[in-house]
């Protein structure tokens, strides 16, 4: 017996199959790549024993005057400064500055041989991010710190503490805002 099917088979077939295939499957997305979790910095190590025995900090004082005034910077060269200070002609002000950003309530605590102030310090505003005091150039810590034994020390909150070398180039912007 003769199958009367046999030539439709194979184009029903090859039409059944085709209907049935499905076109293939999408590529899974990358895996996105997992997001750190933000962590508070670690306060910075502080130097260990009496501000006096203290490591100086790496730098050198730079002295300049500019529009508003005089100021000493103190830092490695191409670098940004870490202290500065700067005497605002026009308003009879020293402002003390060290590199970093603090909160709310902090203190910038200034030590030489002759003694210790705390003073409010704020955040600057600026880029890089600097913490500042303002002082009159007749406070007394002023000479302290030109007549302090090599070095004075600036604690201020949250910030790595400094022991900075005492140079002519502070004691400068300090006359310059006196007279």
């Amino acid at each position: 017996m003769r199958n009367i099917y046999s030539p439709f088979v194979f184009p029903l077939v090859a039409l059944a199959l085709a209907a049935c295939s499905t076109a293939p499957p999408e590529p899974a997305p990358a895996p996105q790549p997992a997001k750190p979790i933000a962590t508070p910095s670690p306060a910075p190590a502080q130097p260990q024993g009496e501000w006096i025995d203290w490591p100086i900090t790496a730098g050198d004082w730079v002295y300049r005057k500019d529009g508003r005034g005089s100021l000493a910077l103190f830092g490695q060269a191409d670098k940004d400064a870490i202290f500065i200070i700067r005497c605002d002609q026009s308003r009879r002000q020293l402002f003390l500055s060290r590199s970093g950003k603090v909160g709310e309530g902090a203190k910038m605590v200034l030590r030489a041989s002759a003694g210790t102030q705390s003073y409010p310090a704020s955040n600057s505003g600026g880029k890089p991010s600097y913490t500042a005091i303002s002082i009159s150039p007749g406070d007394v810590m002023m000479d302290r710190i030109a007549y302090s034994r090599g070095r004075f020390a600036v604690e201020t909150s949250g910030l790595q503490s400094l022991a900075i070398p005492v140079w002519p180039e502070f004691s400068r912007v300090v006359e310059d805002c006196r007279s």
